[in-house]
């Protein structure tokens, strides 16, 4: 091969990243993507569509000294502001002068749908390496997580071959057409954030604060639910607690009736079931009820005296065959 021929070929591997990463598998390009997730700082602009709406949100995010920090502000509208410190997550309306501050565990604003470290490929999805392709200006690799049967959706992942970074996501429904997507349209990777960037822009002192409001709570709890659920999902935890009344008087007490909440998963989709005692069906047949909000969906039925709410990112199948089936042990 003539050595002006060898250069160009070799400009051709480097530009396409067939120097860098051609001996990559899919899992791996999965590690590198948790890897970049748990571990990089990024600014940038995001466009969400869900249920056709779209939605544009600038995005900072940091981890400073093993803690997350992050701020997503809506670009239209009322000019939303999500601020995360931690557990600690402050949503600010600023058109209502409001502050609803909530806890988060490991929820990511952006990347809820990743598949997880325990996600069983070759059981209940394959896991395939498809083109390469431009997003935000950078080079990425698309990866397509491909369900065995109904009762999941599939996903496609648009990861940056420099670093392994998600910059487009896809939850595919079961006609192969997009139930959301998550696209940066601009991204800076490992930058140095200014503090402003990660702190909110409003004066928030004379807001009116709301907070979650504490509740008993009895995590992983013994449960004697069982149900049939479809191949490849398992119980994650059960927790237990006892929810709010309020009285003719407005006045509010703890309940009689503890709520149970199970988790269910298959280490990609989630599905949790909420049950609790129904005073209100005096023996007669309830019409049970499907509910569904972009990629989300719920189902609530009642028996013997007992509602069951199921809600999860699957099919409606799915939530229907995991509700109908509970019964205790």
């Amino acid at each position: 091969m003539r050595s002006a021929n060898r250069l160009a070929w070799v400009a051709v591997l480097a530009a396409t990243g067939g120097l860098c990463h051609a001996a990559e598998s899919p899992h791996e390009w999965l590690d590198r993507m948790s890897g970049a997730v748990q571990s990089m700082s990024y600014e940038g602009t995001v466009i969400r569509l869900r249920e056709g709406d779209t939605e544009s949100l600038r995005v900072a995010h940091a981890i400073v000294d093993g803690v997350v920090l992050e701020r997503v502000v809506a670009q239209e509208g009322s000019g939303l502001e999500i601020v995360r410190n931690g557990n600690e997550v402050y949503c600010i309306l600023p058109d209502k002068k409001t502050v609803l501050v909530e806890q988060w565990n490991d929820q990511s604003t952006l990347f809820s749908t990743l598949p997880k470290s325990d996600l069983r490929f070759g059981n209940e999805y394959d896991l395939v390496m498809k083109r390469k392709a431009r997003v935000a200006g950078r080079m990425a690799l698309e990866i397509a997580i491909q369900p065995h049967d109904n009762y999941r959706y599939g996903h496609r992942l648009w990861l940056d071959t420099e670093t392994g970074f998600p910059l487009k996501t896809q939850l595919i429904g079961d006609d192969g057409q997009p139930l959301e997507q998550v696209r940066f349209v601009e991204i800076n990777l490992n930058t140095e954030l200014a503090e402003q960037a990660l702190s909110t822009s409003h004066q928030i002192e004379g807001f009116t604060w709301f907070a979650q409001p504490g509740r008993p709570l009895k995590q992983n709890v013994e449960s004697d639910w069982v149900a049939d659920l479809p191949a490849g999902f398992y119980q994650v935890s059960a927790a237990e607690e006892t929810l709010s009344v309020t009285n003719d008087a407005g006045e509010t007490k703890l309940g009689d009736s503890p709520l149970t909440h199970i988790m269910y998963s298959d280490g990609l989709a989630n599905v949790s079931a909420f049950i609790v005692a129904s005073g209100d069906s005096d023996g007669k047949p309830v019409e049970s009820v499907h509910t569904r909000l972009g990629a989300t969906r719920s189902f609530t039925t009642v028996t013997d005296d007992t509602k069951i709410t199921v809600v999860g990112e699957v099919p409606a199948a799915t939530l229907e065959r995991i509700a109908r089936s509970l019964r205790r042990r």
